[in-house]
């Protein structure tokens, strides 16, 4: 597939008339699909956090507290600058405790249904400069790059389907949690269409899940977006990872060849996820293994799984990248790849990771705002979680508590 081939799936007229969000989002809440999606979502919300799990139990004692080198000085200088350019009103809107409820409250969707939080294209250039400054010092070169670019590709969508106040580059909602602290938890979280980031730091430790990034298209090819590509590493090495696996391991490892119908199981396919299991809201889900166990791989084919799964880490800052790996391989043994769909070079597909400590997720998607009705390579969405309780790293909060003097003297 060409990188241009989703000119072909351009709307004949803009369906999503040149409103502003609210207005959009208000319009489009009046339907029963989205109105159902939401309020399933806030039902999802309303349960008490446990974390993703493969059977609804908690395995206990995966995580632990330990120094990682995380650039938290660097956090907390940018959220310092970030906060002495906004009033308390505006402070009071965008800051909860560091073990708010709301920092499951995100989703990935362009509808702007969020009554808290810094909404990044309400506030002057240099409001936004300075949260995403705060982006900037907790990722990667290479992380905050890639985020800025599905925010520019959101803005190029956004010009594609005359969409340009609903999908904007800064159409990005930002909030703070707990107080910017050397040794107490805190952290932030950014979330809006194609991007929802999720960021709690304990000392110079990092937990940086869920992490969602998807684009529509996944190119740029004209004006300032020309020559943006996202997701070509993580769709190339796991193509190139089932390609390389034995007939017999890929039949253990499909779960269905057809994206759509077919083989598919019922119930699998979701109208707004598609075949992602682990997004938005679905912190709690249940997600049995599936596919082919990682001791039943080669040696090389270890390694290369192995280095697919760094490639959804490279978003991290190099001490806890080191420590998320090391932690990942120690449960390699005990870690599924699952695919769906074909797998030949220019087949849409599936595929997860997932052991007890990550559970990564690609998918090819159809089009939402393109007309695309079968999944296609220049929509895709991926997602990085930490399960068994340490999604935004509540697991490692639990722990601080438990081994905080001051927690116990109340």
């Amino acid at each position: 597939m060409s990188d241009s081939d989703f000119r072909n799936y351009l709307p004949e007229t803009p369906r999503y008339p040149s409103v502003d969000a609210r207005t959009h989002t208000r319009n489009r809440m009046q339907r029963e699909r989205p109105q159902g999606l939401f309020a399933n979502w806030r039902r999802l919300f309303e349960e008490p956090y446990k974390g993703l799990t493969v059977d609804g139990t908690v395995m206990p004692g995966l995580f632990r507290l330990q120094p990682e080198c995380a650039p938290s000085k660097s956090v907390i200088d940018a959220t310092n600058a970030l906060t002495t350019m906004l009033s308390a009103e505006q402070m009071e809107a965008m800051r909860f405790p560091a073990d708010s409820p709301i920092w499951r409250d995100w989703q990935n969707t362009e509808l702007y249904v969020e009554t808290h939080g810094l909404r990044l294209d309400e506030y002057p250039m240099p409001v936004r400069q300075a949260a995403m400054r705060v982006v900037e010092a907790s990722l990667s070169a290479s992380g905050y790059r890639k985020s800025r670019d599905v925010m520019k590709l959101n803005g190029f969508l956004g010009n594609l389907v005359n969409a340009p106040l609903v999908l904007g580059e800064w159409s990005y909602l930002f909030c703070l949690f707990g107080e910017p602290s050397p040794t107490e938890p805190w952290g932030w979280h950014l979330f809006g269409h194609h991007l929802c980031l999720n960021c709690l730091l304990i000392g110079d430790q990092m937990t940086l899940t869920p992490a969602f990034m998807g684009a529509e298209p996944a190119y740029g090819d004209e004006g300032v977006y020309a020559g943006l590509r996202l997701f070509e590493d993580e769709e190339r090495d796991g193509l190139a990872l089932m390609q390389s696996l034995s007939a017999a391991q890929q039949e253990t490892a499909i779960v269905a060849r057809s994206m759509m119908g077919g083989d598919l199981p019922d119930g699998r396919r979701h109208f707004a996820d598609n075949l992602h299991l682990g997004g938005a809201y679905q912190d709690n889900r249940v997600v049995p293994y599936e596919g082919l166990r990682a001791n039943d791989l080669s040696k090389r084919q270890r390694r290369d799984l192995l280095g697919l799964i760094d490639c959804y880490q490279a978003y991290l800052p190099d001490g806890p990248r080191t420590a998320r790996m090391t932690e990942i391989e120690s449960y390699l043994d005990d870690t599924h790849f699952c695919w769906i769909g074909d797998t030949k070079q220019d087949s849409a597909f599936y595929y997860r990771i997932q052991s007890p400590v990550t559970f990564i997720e690609f998918d090819h998607h159809t089009g939402v705002f393109l007309t695309n009705d079968q999944p296609a390579k220049f929509h895709v969405h991926t997602i990085v979680r930490t399960p068994n309780g340490n999604d935004y790293g509540l697991d490692l909060l639990r722990l601080h508590r438990e081994n905080s003097a001051h927690h116990h003297h109340s």
